[in-house]
């Protein structure tokens, strides 16, 4: 079985030492394939390329090597031609003529776009799309009596404004939270067209919402019979379409479609993977309006910060000085100011992360203030020193019993001078362990030489060559076979 991604070598043209020539030559024969000119000779492409400065140099013996080398990597077909030849010599020359070829006109094509396009992502919130999309469904849904011609156009005019949607959205929101766009939002020009911004989306959204319940209820009330009627037409039309490649099978064809069409009625109606793109769009279209919201309330802060107050200053020193009594200018100035005798405290406990939660609404704290003075200290009171010794000889007469009770452990799983693990019943978890805490240690020495905690001195022999289980009461280890050597006994000072 063949695999289907093989190494693409019609690319290859795109990233060599001679890509400039190359691209040079194959979009010559883009355009002219363009404007239905499917073969070029030699001199013609000579005889464009020697237009422009940088192929002043360039001779016809390389460009024959530069079309050999596309020829050899798919991007170019050559035809020889007979027709005209009129001695043996001049057919032994072999003049070719060349083809574009199908692969380097999706290349070219693909690149121009890029070229038009730059490095800002494109795409628009098309309401008229999801009209057109809408009508067009509806055609489909009183299609039964319809020929496969007429089906089959219905059917590609759904897929074009359906890719124009997903494509168009995803392009503009991807846009929208580019660098470039946050940099221009971030402006003070970027005012002048806030009004603009939120219309655009506000229709948008008002669009989608209009036309998004009435498709959804024209995808509910179609039937999977009468879909598979209208593909079986489609079907129908294909197949009319002359080829000389072998065509799929008509059931494949039509398994291909319904898979499209289920993914048409996931993007609005959802899936069992999770919601529909549609509510994910009419989300996208809300957090931009409420990012834009943001940044609209910020910079008019900022202006507000920058702006002069003078005049403001002025009016209101006016308005003081024409009221009829200074009771009125308290009430004026308690407006305009706020009460003189509020107090502010401030305090890092934060009782709820709802920041639309009213301050009214919170839950009191209580907050402790320190004076900013430099002489206060806090108080502390004096107590006494607590004595410890017995909980101290507690605490070391038990430490001492388990040590002696593991110790008397472990002399009961000696053989003489060794102990064998594979040989051993089954063993408390602190003594699986401590074995594993000494393999641990010999392992870092050179002589496999340990000292233990009961002042033995072992050497571990480690078997790598086999392989034993050591069970415990928690469980079992398969580890390789291991055998500790008593050495000496160390005298206890």
């Amino acid at each position: 079985m063949e695999f289907p991604f093989k190494r693409v070598s019609e690319a290859a043209y795109l990233s060599t030492e001679k890509s400039d020539k190359y691209r040079a030559i194959l979009r010559f024969f883009y355009i002219q394939h363009e404007r239905l000119k499917e073969f070029l000779s030699p001199e013609e492409i000579l005889s464009h390329l020697k237009v422009s400065a940088y192929f002043s140099e360039y001779e016809m013996e390389e460009l024959n090597n530069d079309l050999s080398s596309l020829v050899r990597w798919g991007n170019l077909r050559a035809q020889q031609e007979s027709g005209k030849v009129k001695t043996v010599e001049e057919f032994k020359k072999r003049r070719f003529r060349y083809q574009i070829t199908p692969y380097t006109v999706e290349f070219e094509r693909m690149l121009i776009r890029f070229e038009q396009e730059s490095e800002t992502f494109g795409g628009s919130l098309e309401k008229t799309q999801f009209e057109r999309f809408y009508q067009t469904l509806k055609k489909i849904q009183v299609s039964s009596n319809e020929s496969s011609e007429l089906c089959a156009q219905h059917w590609d005019d759904l897929l074009t404004y359906f890719k124009k949607i997903t494509q168009n959205t995803s392009d503009y929101f991807a846009y929208l939270r580019s660098e470039d766009a946050s940099e221009h939002m971030k402006s003070d020009a970027f005012l002048l067209y806030k009004d603009q911004f939120t219309l655009y989306l506000r229709d948008f959204i008002i669009a989608l919402q209009r036309t998004s319940s009435a498709i959804q209820d024209v995808m509910i009330s179609v039937s999977r019979t009468d879909i598979r009627n209208f593909f079986k037409k489609v079907a129908e039309h294909e197949d009319k379409v002359f080829r000389f490649e072998k065509k799929e099978s008509e059931e494949g064809y039509l398994k291909e479609l319904e898979e499209t069409w289920r993914n048409v009625k996931g993007w609005f109606l959802g899936d069992k993977t999770g919601d529909s793109q549609y509510e994910n769009v009419l989300h996208q279209t809300n957090e931009a309006i409420r990012r834009l919201t943001r940044i609209v309330q910020r910079l008019g802060e900022r202006s507000q910060q920058l702006r002069s107050r003078k005049e403001d200053y002025l009016h209101l020193a006016r308005w003081f000085l024409a009221l009829p009594s200074i009771d009125e200018a308290h009430k004026l100035s308690a407006v305009a100011f706020g009460a003189s005798h509020t107090k502010h405290l401030y305090s890092d406990h934060i009782p709820t992360d709802d920041i639309y939660l009213d301050v009214w609404e919170e839950a009191p704290m209580a907050h402790e203030r320190m004076p900013k003075i430099r002489e206060y200290r806090e108080k502390t009171k004096a107590t006494a020193m607590e004595d410890h010794q017995e909980q101290k000889e507690r605490t070391m007469k038990e430490h001492l019993e388990k040590r002696l009770l593991e110790q008397s452990v472990i002399k009961s799983y000696r053989a003489g001078s060794e102990i064998v693990l594979e040989d051993l019943p089954v063993v408390e978890p602190f003594v699986r362990k401590l074995f594993l805490s000494w393999i641990g240690k010999a392992m870092a020495r050179a002589d496999y030489t340990i000292k233990t905690e009961h002042g033995d001195r072992i050497m571990v022999e480690l078997d790598r060559t086999r392989k034993i289980t050591l069970r415990a009461k928690d469980g079992q280890l398969q580890m390789p076979a291991v055998t500790f050597h008593y050495l000496e006994k160390e005298k206890a000072k």
